[in-house]
């Protein structure tokens, strides 16, 4: 039986003074003279706070390390605001809140909006907000209707083009389930990617099988040839995706039995007199392997 997951914060959100909040590094006048910080600030004056800053417990002086939210810190002290709602972490390893991330994904933008409208907020004052118009927030409201769980869960933390959950909305849940893991593996989330999937798929595979889809240029046979390659695709992807773990794990250890292998001054030497090309290829495995390999 698997352990179950522990939260890293505790469930109530705490009103903290935005003085106690002490933030990890500092806001430069390129950070402050940017497009995005302009954005953060004019939402944070107009909605407000909708995502809670994220602290570290208080230390001796009663002051909290700030975790993530130091652009909406900054903002708040600029508009010299007196507190402001956070979630306190009971885990210490601050290294584990992703500091690279400087984009919100697709998905997190939609629950986002959601949570904004749910509370009250008016569409027009998040539009006036994130500088959009408001038929644009209320497509991202929307954004999730029609689409499986699965692609949700698959695409949830990833910048992610809007219109392709449009053409996902067209396809039957396990095939939107299948073409989210394609365009993963493939690294491609773009719509141009997505719109060739749905080329490739099958009529039975389309939420409305009896509407022929819309591909210019394209020949009935060579749209039966691409629906059986997709097919095909999708076939070799979950084959390789069940063993990958395990032909890796196999690759590795090979490449550590050759690597004292030819460490072997003896081997070495017979194999280079007698089987050159062996040897070679021994030493393409150890160099693929290694973890030192540049």
């Amino acid at each position: 039986m698997s352990k179950p997951i522990r939260i890293s914060f505790e469930r109530k959100v705490h009103d903290l003074p935005v003085d106690a909040i002490l933030p990890l590094r500092p806001m430069t006048k390129r950070i402050t003279a940017s497009k995005r910080y302009e954005r953060i600030a004019t939402s944070v004056s107009v909605v407000g706070i909708i995502e809670p800053l994220a602290v570290a417990r208080a230390n001796r002086e009663g002051r909290h390390m700030l975790l993530d939210g130091h652009l909406r810190l900054h903002a708040l002290q600029e508009q010299q605001s007196v507190s402001v709602p956070c979630i306190i972490s009971d885990d210490d390893e601050a290294f584990t809140y992703n500091k690279r991330v400087n984009r919100l994904a697709t998905v997190q933008e939609h629950y986002m909006i959601s949570r904004a409208i749910d509370r009250g907020v008016p569409p027009a004052m998040i539009s006036a907000a994130l500088g959009i118009d408001e038929k644009l927030v209320m497509r991202r409201r929307s954004l999730l209707d029609g689409i499986a769980s699965g692609a949700v869960e698959i695409l949830k933390d990833r910048p992610v083009n809007m219109q392709v959950f449009d053409i996902l909305r067209k396809m039957k849940p396990y095939k939107q389930v299948e073409t989210a893991e394609l365009m993963v593996a493939m690294n491609n989330l773009t719509a141009a990617y997505a719109k060739a999937i749905l080329a490739a798929t099958r009529q039975t595979d389309l939420v409305k099988p009896d509407r022929p889809k819309a591909a210019t240029g394209i020949t009935p046979d060579q749209m039966a040839r691409m629906e059986r390659e997709m097919e095909n695709l999708v076939k070799d992807y979950r084959a390789i995706e069940a063993t990958f773990g395990d032909d890796v794990l196999q690759l590795v250890l090979a490449g550590r039995y050759l690597e004292r292998l030819i460490e072997n001054t003896k081997i070495i030497n017979y194999l280079e007199t007698r089987y050159p090309d062996i040897i070679a290829e021994f030493r393409v495995i150890v160099s693929a392997t290694s973890l030192d390999a540049s």
